[in-house]
């Protein structure tokens, strides 16, 4: 768990995401009719499963909380669920690194208002500049800055902060901390513009690393928090008294009681430590510092508390433990808002046994522990642990004391108490959100409740998919958490896949026409790198390495599982009959090639490496390059075999300096043509053919038409339908895809940290991909469906689906109605929207013009309202009436 949340995302990043995502390209050859379907997205339930870093409270409405992730965007919390709803669904494949959210900060003075700081990588693993991103509908939708300078979500230090904050009393004022040595910066028109504080004395100087050649551990990891003391201001008027942590040993903290006119070193504060967190409880006049010698969110060998008095400036050390008693540093840390004197903070680094919490009811003047030992190796906790609702939490572990399982966490860098609700606590590990809402039983002697409070956060990275025609519908591999077997995809699987329990899995395949049988390879750090089940993954057992493996590369399965094709990171390609008991090197395949089985002849594999394809008929002993010319010169590609079609195989992939888009073959892979219609495409999958249709469902992350998004296809490529929409995009989906061979229209898409997304088309019922309809202007009938999905005071979020109930297609169309009550429309997505007076005009964008009879298309807007918010009861198409639904 320590490294490969890193590598998770880097390793996605070799197989092509950078090379995969281009600024620009030529023009298709050939035009390609795109339709569009309106589909319902969910996802296949994990729960969690990646660093939760950061979680932010309102202090000025109940209930209201935010979380922030690495790599997976941000949620917000529902109260009346307890769920979280996802944010940033929206960040598309050219922005992928918007994903990444180093900082979040929710307005007290304005409670509909958040901010989001947004990056992925300072180095060059992420080509893009960060962005500060705003929302005045609680993240519904969301306007972007573009910042000078990139933001590192998922880089080392990305635990400490909140580095962005807004200013208390004045909230048209928002600061910034930035990375790489770019100092501090602040917005003074709410996050619109933004400019460098050039009079900031320190922009920091730790790195985790200064010999990392990459940049990575390398950076300077600078500003890292700011905190404003609220009573030093009024309402309207900007604070006077701000603090800035700065990631430099020696210079941790600074203070301007100016407003920010000016900034002077904090006298008298402690030296040797970064300070990882500075919160303020106005009320008793106390800033709490967290400090650790590293920086996290995986290293920290030493910590401390110190406790800054504001009025006196007098420094005292609170530590919970002798600083000789720390094999760990600090870094969680909350105060509680209702009980001044409540303070908390994490041992965030204590890996072993367990992570730590203390707890003080007297400003750290005494401190108690979440757990602690009676007589070693004998642990008393304060707490009882309830993972029903994600019970692989357990990790299947049955350790030894001092160690349990489940853990009370690893990586807790977010700690938070509920300013309104003293019982109520929120904490981010490495896995999850846990929780409890009986936080104060801790100071009467009996024991609080832990339980996991993630459902709808879904954070794992997705290496790889398979839905085979029997058994479970969905098998995951997954980075950082191994993967799962989805037997319903509404609930959380028990457990993951174990025995061995990958750390990551990259690659996993099954038998086409045994699918009881299947095989995964992936990463652990000491143990096999390959397992086997004969039981659909319901369970596993270990096949033997050959020498040389250092990872899991990819593996396939032949058709009838009697055989199977190796080719693991470290070493060449290796084949085996049986299972894996004994491998052999296979000739005429250079090593790292992507390996793949025919679906139907269980001895022919194929494999791809550097533009060239290599086929094996021998069960994978000997491969022979294939003649075929035109392929993607690099190694950013996925391919696969059609279920029931021998031979039959299609390749998508390549980058924008070469050959890039979707090939296919039928001839065993001899030859390739290219589609000519395929701007891009870097996946491919296939699912349940249309009824009515031979040929099964193609599905694909691509750009066609001059659009990116996720396709369908049900006549082999010849036309295409964009099955989601740009409210619906979760940055990059270019690892895996499939349909379900089941179930018509269902789609699994990977992404690179919100999980496994997938979708049920509502056409379902009329599958065929419509191509341009004959009339310019709709005619016949029309149902309109307006439903209202969250509404909040001032503001509102609408969906809104119109079906074309006529006989003939619609090419392009234009939806109208009229607001009753005084609302207007702020933004749309996925429709052309505009106002006036009181109309509301609706037309398609480009994509989704073209609604087939019997189809229909859907978008969705914002507005604000005040009094009432009355549902529109009239719509029109044209001149056509239409029904409402």
């Amino acid at each position: 768990m320590r490294r490969t949340r890193i590598l998770t995302a880097v390793l996605a990043l070799a197989a092509g995401l950078l090379a995969g995502t281009p600024s620009v390209l030529a023009a298709p050859a050939a035009a390609t009719a795109i339709a569009a379907d309106t589909y319902t997205w969910k996802n296949a339930r994990v729960d969690g499963g990646g660093f939760v870093p950061g979680i932010v409270f309102n202090r000025a409405e109940k209930n209201l909380a935010y979380a922030r992730t690495d790599i997976g965007g941000a949620y917000r919390w529902q109260e009346s669920s307890k769920t979280w709803t996802p944010l940033l669904d929206s960040v598309g494949w050219n922005d992928w690194g918007h994903t990444g959210v180093v900082s979040l900060a929710s307005d007290s003075v304005d409670p509909n208002k958040v901010y989001v700081a947004v990056g992925t990588y300072t180095n060059s693993w992420d080509p893009g500049n960060g962005a500060v991103m705003r929302s005045s509908d609680r993240g519904a939708s969301w306007q972007k800055t573009d910042l000078p300078f990139k933001l590192g979500g998922n880089m080392p230090g990305r635990g400490m902060g909140e580095r962005l904050a807004i200013d208390p009393n004045k909230n048209s004022v928002l600061y910034l901390g930035a990375p790489s040595g770019k100092g501090l910066w602040r917005s003074t028109d709410s996050g619109v513009s933004w400019a460098q504080v050039t009079n900031f004395p320190n922009v920091g100087n730790y790195q985790q690393d200064p010999s990392d050649t990459s940049g990575y551990a390398s950076d300077n990891q600078g500003i890292v928090w700011v905190t404003f003391d609220e009573s030093t201001g009024t309402s309207g008027a900007a604070t006077k008294t701000v603090y800035v942590g700065v990631a430099d040993k020696d210079n941790a903290v600074y203070r301007s009681t100016d407003a920010g006119a000016t900034w002077t070193r904090l006298a008298g504060q402690p030296t040797g430590y970064l300070a990882h967190k500075g919160v303020l409880d106005a009320r008793n006049g106390y800033l709490y510092l967290a400090y650790s010698d590293k920086g996290g969110p995986y290293d920290g060998g030493k910590g401390r508390l110190w406790r800054y008095a504001t009025a006196t400036g007098t420094w005292t050390d609170i530590s919970p433990v002798a600083e000789a008693d720390t094999y760990y540093g600090f870094s969680g840390l909350t105060v509680d808002r209702q009980k001044p004197g409540t303070v908390m903070a994490t041992a965030y680094s204590s890996w072993w046994p367990d992570t730590q919490i203390f707890r003080s009811t007297d400003s750290g003047g005494t401190w108690t522990k979440a757990w602690d030992y009676t007589s070693y190796p004998t642990r008393a906790n304060r707490y009882t642990m309830d993972v029903s609702s994600s019970p692989w939490l357990t990790w299947g572990a049955n350790p030894s004391p001092p160690e349990e399982s489940p853990k009370l966490g690893w990586m807790t860098e977010a700690l938070e108490i509920d300013p309104f609700n003293s019982n109520r606590m929120l904490y981010g590990t490495g896995a999850t959100v846990y929780g409890t809402e009986n936080l104060t039983d801790w100071d009467a002697g009996s024991k609080f409740t832990v339980r996991p409070m993630v459902q709808g956060l879904e954070e794992t990275a997705v290496n790889d998919l398979a839905s085979p025609p029997s058994g479970a519908p969905l098998l995951s591999a997954l980075g950082d958490i191994g993967g799962f077997r989805h037997t319903d995809l509404a609930k959380v699987p028990s457990m993951m896949s174990t025995s061995p329990n990958f750390t990551t899995t990259t690659s996993l395949d099954f038998a086409e026409t045994n699918p009881d049988t299947i095989v995964r390879v992936g990463d652990l750090d000491s143990g096999p790198h390959i397992a086997f089940s004969t039981d659909n993954g319901a369970n596993w057992f270990a096949g033997t390495d050959p020498s040389g493996v250092s990872g899991g590369g990819t593996v396939a399965a032949g058709a009838d599982g009697s055989r199977f094709v190796w080719s693991p990171a470290g070493t060449g390609v290796r084949y085996a009959t049986g299972f894996g008991t004994s491998w052999a090197a296979s000739s005429g395949i250079p090593a790292g090639a992507i390996v793949e089985s025919d679906r139907v002849d269980p001895k022919t594999f194929y494999g791809f490496k550097s533009g060239k394809l290599y086929v094996s008929s021998d069960g994978g002993a000997n491969f022979t390059a294939s003649s075929a010319t035109g392929l993607p010169s690099g190694d950013s590609v996925r391919f696969k075999a059609l279920p029931g079609a021998r031979g039959d195989v299609w390749l998508a992939g390549g980058a924008s300096d070469g050959a890039y888009g979707l090939w296919h073959s039928t001839d065993g892979g001899a030859s390739f043509t290219k589609l000519s219609g395929v701007d891009q495409a870097d996946t491919i999958g296939f699912g349940k053919a249309a009824p009515g249709a031979s040929y099964q469902t193609l599905y694909t992350s691509a750009k066609i038409g001059g659009v990116r998004g996720i396709f369908r296809s049900t006549d082999r490529g010849a036309s295409w339908t964009r099955i989601n929409d740009d409210a619906h995009q979760w940055g990059w989906t270019g690892a895996a895809i499939t349909g379900d061979p089941r179930v018509y229209g269902r789609v699994y898409v990977s992404t690179n940290g919100r999980g496994v997304v997938y979708g049920d088309s509502s056409d379902a019922g009329n599958p065929t991909d419509p191509g341009p309809g004959p009339d310019p202007t709709p005619t016949g009938a029309c149902t309109v469906t307006y439903k209202i999905t969250n509404q909040w005071s001032g503001g509102f979020q609408a969906d809104v689906r119109l079906a074309n109930t006529g006989s003939t297609a619609w090419n392009g169309w234009s939806l109208g109605w009229t607001f009753t009550d005084g609302q207007k429309l702020t933004q749309a997505w996925n429709a052309e929207a505009a106002q006036s007076g009181t109309a509301v005009t609706a037309k398609n964008v480009g994509w989704n013009g073209t609604v087939a009879a019997g189809s229909s298309v859907s978008f969705g807007f914002t507005g604000s309202w005040s009094g009432t918010n009355t549902k529109p009861t009239a719509f029109r198409v044209g001149d056509q009436n239409c029904t409402v639904g």
